[in-house]
């Protein structure tokens, strides 16, 4: 396996967590209120998505996102030796991500988050959120179409309209848990949101053979 593939992954994940989170801090520290927050976090969320998948997509394919990486292997789109490996990358650059984000605003660079995101409207939310990506992916592929601007356009859609704020990646998930700022999420909501991204997700990729596969034979 290509090592650039992981150094790809790990890359795009650190500068993908590091723009959510900085993001947000840099909104909350010019005293954005808390939809001015929500819309500045999200549209540098549709920025950097649009430009990482552009030039890392080649490379690795721009997974950057546990949840994806699974479901492309259930698709068979890359082989199942290759999932560890894209998993720890995208877990190390969550992390690397999220001390960056920190220590660029001369925060603590460890820290548990305290905000509350429990529930299951949340949940519900989340897996919403993580159903409506993974079948955008996968009609992107199929139709030959700009995923990085369907991924960029339906992340930043989803921002508003879910209460979670579309989180929809446990790479993020694990980043935020370690962020006390407004972009993190308490430790024991997590469980909860990691099962709905992974619900959403399958029933995703499952509904996405039925509609944008061809029938065989046909």
């Amino acid at each position: 396996m290509n090592p650039r593939i992981f150094v790809a992954e790990a890359l795009g994940t650190a500068l993908l967590v590091a723009v959510v989170i900085g993001s947000a801090i840099m909104a909350h520290a010019l005293g954005a209120e808390t939809g001015l927050l929500l819309l500045a976090n999200a549209l540098a969320t549709v920025g950097a998505l649009y430009a990482l998948i552009t030039i890392l997509g080649p490379v690795s394919g721009a997974q950057m996102n546990p949840m994806v990486s699974l479901v492309m292997a259930w698709r068979g789109r890359i082989g199942w030796g290759a999932v560890p490996g894209y998993l720890v990358a995208q877990a190390l650059g969550a992390l690397a991500g999220m001390l960056l984000a920190h220590a660029m605003f001369d925060l603590p660079l460890w820290q548990v988050s305290d905000t509350d995101r429990g529930g299951a409207p949340k949940m519900l939310a989340e897996g919403v959120a993580s159903f409506g990506l993974v079948l955008v992916i996968f009609g992107g592929l199929a139709g030959r179409a700009n995923v990085a601007a369907l991924v960029a356009a339906y992340i930043g859609a989803a921002y508003w309209f879910t209460s979670s704020t579309s989180f929809a990646n446990p790479a993020m998930l694990l980043a935020r848990m370690l962020s006390d700022t407004p972009a993190g999420i308490r430790p024991m909501d997590a469980p909860g949101f990691l099962a709905a991204q992974l619900l959403g997700g399958f029933v995703a990729a499952g509904v996405s053979v039925w509609l944008f596969e061809p029938p065989q034979g046909s």
